[in-house]
């Protein structure tokens, strides 16, 4: 049973740093998918990063001149540092996996994703 516990998150100013952290166990297959989605109040649920076991990682345009992605692999975590943070920032943000295959890329629609974590809240004040 796959698991994903969420951590980080909260709340902060305009311009302030926030991380989120999850950390994945129970896949029965090698190769997979990890990412993290946000949804904010009245959107579409919106990928933010993603990580293959293959190596592939990628963070979304919208805000890779401010996110980055790391990994603690030994422990399957998987975490996104946060930086200059804007109210647009505002939501829930969720970690989310499936299974793939090598050479494969993971996909961007959450719809692709069949495993979910709670959620951690985020909150940028202006």
């Amino acid at each position: 049973q796959v698991q994903l516990q969420e951590s980080g998150g909260g709340s902060v100013e305009t311009g302030g740093s926030l991380s989120v952290s999850c950390a994945a166990s129970g896949f029965t297959w090698s190769t997979y998918c990890v990412a993290w989605f946000r949804e904010a109040p009245g959107k579409e649920r919106e990928g933010v990063a993603f990580v293959h076991t293959d190596g592939f990682t990628k963070i979304a345009d919208s805000v890779k001149d401010r996110f980055t992605i790391s990994q603690d692999k030994a422990k399957n975590i998987l975490s996104v540092q946060m930086n200059a943070l804007g109210p647009e920032d505002t939501g829930m943000y969720y970690c989310a996996a499936r299974y793939s295959h090598h050479g494969f890329r993971c996909p961007g629609p959450a719809y692709e994703y069949g495993y979910w974590g709670q959620g951690t809240q985020v909150t940028v004040s202006s």
